[in-house]
């Protein structure tokens, strides 16, 4: 099975939709130059259905849905029982921001959270919104103006979510904005100076935190909190060490900081537990909650907090008229229910074990596998390039791209990385069969991913992606 993407109908759809959105003038223009240079635009789809673990193209092309709505349908795509629940909702309330849902999926889901200690929510619209409430929540409670986020994090797209993100392009022409977020670095594994081992570089990286912001950058009776993904997912799914998290733990406790884990992506079971931080037995002092939390279906989300931080903070002021919505907190609920029937989050450990062995070995079969990684289904793969005239990132999207045209749809975006993020109650079968593609397409690239001269010989291109 190959495809030839796109296909008409969807070609159609693009060509009749791009012009209409961001960088519209500039998309034809730069196909056409990459042709020039002797590349193929890159294979894309557009979505006309989809169920469980597939999706469907325009041209009716049936692809193994290794991207999940950006990892946001844990129970796969369109589950039926989601949907009525949604329905039912609407039905019954319309949209009302007072109504019982609220309340039950409070109770439902705070006795999931990491700690005992975090029983107190609040809803937002999206993980956007939460990390930005977590934040405000921080400040207003310490009473100080300072943040710490990671170098690579991404938190949201809205104004404050570009400033805290750590991607130089997020930020752009928002340097005035940036006065209280202070930046550190984040322990990459292919990212070591100084010929640092991984461990060295995890030292480093905590004492810049413990020592060199305190001391050379703001006080650190001024700093509120760190904010850390425990899975720095937008940046690659880059796994942290025990060590590291702990550290960031201790630190806080040291100098008197709040500790806000960002689980957008990483929590509510994506990692082969409730939520990643149970990994590294570390308590954050405010949870922050979004994607899979409501199926797929609808947007909810919210953070979690203790009592002293959120109980009683008349300077914390969030919310929105779409936060906590009858049909979110219904999708909530279900999914919810759904988790408990099927035992997903073991599930998803259970997947993840199949997926590491399976792919494990790439990093010596294939000379441009870097590394492999994963935790639970929370899986990324890096690419290098043999050829130094060649972008490392050529490969990763030589590979999705090749993926894509034989039935499978991963991410890989702004990176040298594949991200994949299948379905916390995915078909084992259909997990095993879209690996064993990935794997061909890496196979085949690794074996024909250069001819004479610059220009890369694989299905993929400059322009389109």
């Amino acid at each position: 099975m190959s495809y030839k993407l796109p296909g008409p109908k969807t070609l159609g759809v693009l060509e009749r939709g791009i012009p209409l959105f961001r960088n519209g003038l500039r998309y034809e223009q730069d196909r056409q130059q990459a042709e020039q240079r002797g590349h193929r635009s890159g294979s894309q789809i557009v979505i006309s259905r989809a169920k469980g673990d597939f999706i469907w193209d325009m041209d009716d092309n049936r692809f193994i849905d290794f991207q999940n709505g950006w990892a946001t349908n844990p129970v796969g795509n369109a589950h039926p029982e989601v949907i009525e629940a949604v329905h039912k909702a609407h039905q019954q309330y319309g949209f009302h921001y007072d109504h019982p849902l609220r309340y039950e999926l409070a109770e439902k889901l705070l006795p999931t959270m990491p700690h005992p200690s975090l029983n107190r929510f609040n809803y937002e619209v999206s993980g956007t919104e939460a990390a930005e409430s977590a934040i405000h929540l921080a400040l207003t409670h310490t009473k100080r103006r300072y943040i710490i986020v990671f170098s690579s994090a991404f938190h949201g797209e809205s104004l404050a979510g570009k400033v805290l993100s750590g991607f130089q392009t997020r930020d752009t022409y928002m340097e005035a904005w940036n006065g209280g977020v202070i930046r550190a670095p984040y322990p990459y594994s292919e990212q070591i100076p100084a010929g640092m081992s991984r461990e060295q570089y995890v030292d480093y990286c905590l004492w810049y935190l413990e020592h060199q912001i305190p001391n050379s950058v703001a006080s650190k009776k001024n700093i509120a909190g760190v904010i850390v993904e425990p899975g720095l997912a937008e940046g690659g799914n880059w796994i942290p060490s025990v060590e590291f998290l702990q550290g960031i733990r201790r630190i806080c406790d040291k100098h008197d900081w709040l500790m806000i884990a960002d689980e957008v992506l990483t929590g509510l079971g994506r990692t082969g537990k409730m939520w990643a931080v149970e990994h590294y037995q570390v308590k954050p002092d405010i949870l922050v909650v979004g994607k899979n939390l409501s199926g797929g279906i609808e947007p909810c989300a919210g953070i979690a907090a203790r009592d002293d931080i959120l109980g009683a903070n008349n300077d914390f002021a969030s919310g929105s008229t779409f936060a906590g919505t009858p049909a979110g907190c219904a999708a909530g609920l279900k999914t919810l229910e759904l988790y408990e029937r099927y035992n997903l989050v073991e599930n998803a450990a259970y997947l993840g074990r199949v997926a590491s062995n399976f792919m494990t070995p790439w990093e010596e079969k294939y000379e441009i596998v870097s590394q492999v990684r994963s935790n639970g289904l929370l899986i990324g793969v890096n690419f290098r390039s043999p050829d130094p005239n060649m972008d490392d990132w050529w490969f990763s999207r030589s590979v999705r791209s090749r993926m894509l045209a034989n039935g499978v749809w991963a991410i890989s975006d702004r990176e040298n990385t594949i991200r994949l993020y299948p379905a916390l109650n995915m078909n084992e079968s259909v997990l095993r069969e879209g690996l064993q593609i990935m794997e061909e397409a890496i196979d085949y690239v690794n074996r024909h991913g250069s001819i004479e001269g610059n220009s890369p010989a694989w299905p993929t291109g400059v322009a389109g992606f």
